[in-house]
């Protein structure tokens, strides 16, 4: 027979869970310092427009009226972790997390006001006040949804092939049809967003510097939009510098191959990866027109990394020759005039030999090109210079052609057409028969 327990060990016990219950350390939030870093000029209603709720940003400065909204943000083009599923009550991940909508009209209106606020700030806007615009702009949380793969595809069936369901016209209350008219809904606040950072960055007035042409690329790539950087990066270095002369703004005229007109090769694989990402194999070659193929982008190269090689070049000879006039002086067979030349003579064959010897090595070495390599013939020097926009050429083969070494050079799309012809006019060859594996 079962044995039952005593009423008064049952309560017993009972007390002892509630007091360890009320003993144990309750977890509290972290308190998180939060202090407005930006006011916007948003007058929306919760229900019209959802901000979420971001850490500060140390670089934003307000210059909208004080009678906008304020409410805190993050530096909004930051790379952030994707956020989790959402759990039922169960605690089972649900399949799709949908983040909250945005209206386009009411984002329009916003950023239509963001833009009016920064022309009036200033005849010529700083730098703080367009990179404060443009943040303002990134701090709505809307992404391109990557395109579907094929796993995540649904099987097309026979059945619905031979009864044309798959063609079969959507009920307005599908869920199907509710996703395509968020999708649009979507598109359009992307368009709009992209519309607004475009017209900052083009404006006249504004001086596309550094940090600028940085947060506009990571905007843009956060956006899925590459479409306007090669544009941009090509304004970087063209656009004319406005200047403030007695009241009135002039413009003057910029070198486009000067030193200082070069891109920041980080800011040039940055959006090299945005247009990759997308997919967008046009976009990604006019960025790899405007960086690394441009002459200013050569002329930084030799300053950066060919100044102190060459000066140890240039030293050379003369340091050669005092430690010849030394030597000759250990010696009594011959003057030491002629000691001094046969010695200097000799240590410079011996060093010019060697050097040369090493540097066609480096510069020939092609181990590390997978699929874009040199044609034959080309110029050390110009290899040398352009070796960038050729490891850039190579990343986008290796980016929209197929995976395996196998199947190297059986692309036979229009993209692979402009990639090869493209290659060529730079003393480029795209997937070199010779060098493939078998046939060296």
């Amino acid at each position: 027979m079962m044995r039952l327990p005593h009423p008064a060990a049952t309560g017993l016990r009972l007390g002892q869970a509630c007091e360890l219950a009320a003993r144990a350390p309750r977890s509290l939030p972290v308190n998180r310092s939060l202090t407005p870093a930006l006011t916007l000029p948003l007058t929306l209603r919760p229900a019209a427009l959802h901000h979420p709720s971001r850490s500060p940003s140390a670089h934003a400065a307000p210059f909208w009226p004080a009678t906008a909204r304020s409410f805190t943000t993050s530096r909004p083009c930051s790379r952030r972790t994707a956020e989790p599923p959402s759990k039922s009550r169960f605690g089972k991940a649900n399949p799709m997390y949908h983040p909250p909508r945005l209206d386009p009209d009411a984002v329009g209106d916003a950023v239509d006001r963001i833009i009016a606020t920064l022309k009036a700030s200033s005849p010529i806007p700083s730098e703080e006040a367009t990179l404060t615009a443009l943040r303002a702009i990134a701090q709505f949380e809307v992404r391109k949804p990557s395109p579907p793969t094929a796993a995540s595809r649904r099987p097309r069936r026979d059945a619905d092939e031979l009864l044309g369901l798959d063609g079969a016209p959507e009920k307005p209350g599908s869920p199907s049809h509710a996703q395509k008219g968020a999708a649009a809904q979507l598109d359009d606040v992307i368009d709009v967003l992209t519309d607004a950072a475009y017209t900052i960055i083009t404006e006249p007035a504004v001086v596309i510097t550094g940090p600028v042409l940085k947060e506009y690329i990571e905007l843009q790539a956060r956006l899925g939009c590459p479409e306007s950087l090669p544009q941009i990066l090509d304004l970087y270095k063209t656009k004319p510098k406005p200047q403030l002369v007695s009241g009135v703004v002039d413009y003057v005229e910029r070198n486009p191959h000067k030193t200082s007109s070069a891109v920041d090769p980080a800011l040039a694989d940055m959006a090299l990866n945005a247009a990759i990402e997308t997919k967008d194999i046009e976009s990604a070659l006019g960025i790899v027109e405007y960086t690394y193929a441009t002459r200013a982008h050569a002329h930084a190269k030799v300053l950066k990394s060919a100044l102190v090689p060459t000066l140890a070049v240039v030293g050379t000879p003369p340091a050669i020759y005092v430690g010849a006039s030394e030597l000759s002086k250990y010696q009594h067979a011959l003057e030491p005039g002629v000691a001094t030349a046969v010695a200097f003579t000799g240590i410079m064959c011996y060093v010019g030999f060697t050097a040369t010897i090493g540097l066609v090595a480096h510069l020939t070495a092609n181990d590390h090109m997978k699929r874009i390599t040199w044609a034959e013939g080309t110029p050390l020097r110009h290899r040398w210079l352009y070796e960038d926009e050729r490891a850039a050429l190579d990343k986008i083969a290796c980016s929209f052609g197929f995976a395996e070494a196998s199947q190297f050079g059986e692309e036979d799309s229009s993209e692979f057409r402009w990639l090869r012809e493209y290659a060529l006019l730079r003393s480029m060859i795209l997937d070199s028969v010779s060098l493939m594996p078998g046939m060296n």
